[in-house]
Order: structure tokens, then sequence, then C-alpha cells
């Protein structure tokens, strides 16, 4: 009994180890001198690893998007979400309070030209930290709401904000991006060359106009060349968070991004996978 117990500790010790190993919670600089957080979920394997880097919304912190970031470490990536500190919950709740309401505090936020220049920041200290082990054979960025707006600007995206992107990616998934509203013109996508893919929800209500349809104008403006649109029946704008009744929602959104990305690492753009509980189209 007590060999087996002793097995079963040392068991736990090494899975515990291995975990801890693949997990780490960071303080990295930027190049203005301040700190950014990145939680980093790294596969155990050797090798270098594809790096996906993760941007939450507005409110949303580097312990967000688990599944997203778990999912995508077992599908071999080395997977970073950033903190977004000038963004996150601290500053969302001043700007609800300044603006006396939540939509003017989170329209306040999101169209704040500084909050950009500070999440761009963070991706730079990101990449540069993570070439400090190795140079990434295939790198994404993936976003959702203000993270969906910060991938769109590094994509190319025009924008009223005077702030301009890198392309620094071979590839961007965008969850719950914006059509035009107060900091994207008409046709601000026009511009974006690089493989992406956009994923939203029935259910997916867009601040400007209350209704997801909105959502799907990012993709339309587009030129061709491996640009894929996902609509997943019901859901809402936070289950691609992972809040709320967000099973379904987790499950197809990992599955679609891991296609979409595995497909582009194996040079074809063989496109998401065609499913129940979402609508596919391409061009």
């Amino acid at each position: 009994m007590m060999r087996t117990a002793a097995r079963l500790l040392f068991h736990f010790i090494v899975v515990f180890a291995s975990f801890c190993s693949a997990q780490q919670l960071l303080q990295v600089p930027r190049e203005d001198g301040a700190q950014t957080t990145l939680r980093v979920d790294a596969p155990t394997s050797g090798g270098c690893a594809p790096l996906a880097l993760i941007s939450p919304g507005a409110g949303g912190s580097e312990n967000g998007y688990r599944y997203l970031a778990e999912g995508l470490q077992a599908d071999g990536w080395r997977a970073i979400v950033m903190g977004h500190k000038e963004s996150g919950r601290a500053a969302l709740t001043s700007d609800i309070q300044e603006q006396h309401g939540v939509k003017r505090g989170l329209r306040e936020l999101v169209d704040n030209p500084k909050a950009y220049e500070a999440r761009l920041r963070d991706i730079a200290a990101a990449l540069r930290w993570a070439e400090t082990s190795c140079k990434a054979p295939y790198v994404a960025l993936i976003g959702h709401s203000m993270g969906a707006r910060t991938v769109m600007v590094e994509a190319g995206a025009g924008n009223k904000l005077g702030i301009r992107g890198q392309d620094r990616f071979d590839a961007y998934v965008a969850m719950s991006p914006d059509g035009p509203d107060p900091m994207f013109p008409e046709n601000a996508w026009s511009g974006i060359r690089k493989p992406m893919l956009i994923l939203t929800g029935t259910r997916d209500k867009s601040m400007q106009t209350g209704e997801y349809k909105s959502r799907t104008i990012p993709y339309d403006s587009m030129p061709p060349g491996c640009k894929w649109l996902g609509v997943i029946d019901g859901a809402t704008h936070m289950n691609f968070a992972g809040v709320g009744f967000a099973g379904t929602t987790e499950k197809i959104t990992l599955m679609e991004t891991r296609a979409f990305l595995d497909g582009l690492r194996g040079g074809k753009c063989e496109g998401p996978v065609k499913t129940g509980g979402i609508a596919l189209k391409n061009k």
C-alpha cells in the first residue's frame, strides 16, 4: 500500500512539475519602460514552437481565454495571453465611472488611441521576449472585441485614431470585430492582405448597431486571399471570452482556429472545419 501511495505521489510530482514548466506568468519590459504581464502556455515537447499571441477585450487580463491558450498549447503552439494593463479592468472601471455609464465608458476606452499604442507596445514586448529563446517558425495574432480591433490595426486596417500597426504576423484571427464606427471608417479593412479568420455569433450584439451583422462588414471589405468568416449559431459576445454558457462557442472557436492556423502552417489555406453550429464562407 505504501509503495502504491509513493508511486502515486511521484507521478503527481512529475505531472505537476511538467505543468509548472509549461505555464508561466511573467512581467516583461516594454520599450517605454513600463512592464507588461504575459501568461505563457508552452508545449512540453522540444523544438521551437509556433507562436500565438492572444489579445483580450477591454477589461480583460492575462488570466482570460484559457480555453483558447491551453487548446493551442495542446496542439503544439506556444500561446501567450497579454495583460494590456492600460485597457484592463481598472481602466474600464475608471472610464465607466467618469462617463456615468457602461456603454459610454466602454466607448471611451475602445476609441482611446493611447490604449492602442500601449497594446502595440505589449505586442512588441511579447514578441521580443519570445525571440530570446527561439525564432518561431510561424506567428499568429488572435484577439477578441477590443483585441479584435487591435488585430485589425496591426494587420493594416485604416482608422480615425492615427494608429498604425506593423503587420508583424503570418496570420490573424479576429473574434467579434467591429464594423464602421467612430474608430473605423467605411472600407477600413480593404488594405489587409494577410490570411484572416473572423468569428462572430448570431447573438454577438454590436455596440454600434445592436446586432451581429455589422461584425461581418470587415470580412466583406477585405480583398480575397485566404479570408474566412464564421458565424456561430447562438454565440454571444462574452461567450468568446469563455463567459456564460460558453461550452459550445469555446469548442467551435478552438476547433476552427486550430484548423485555420494549422492549415496555413502546412502551406495551404484549407480553411476551418465545416461542422454543425457554424456558418462559414471564404474568399
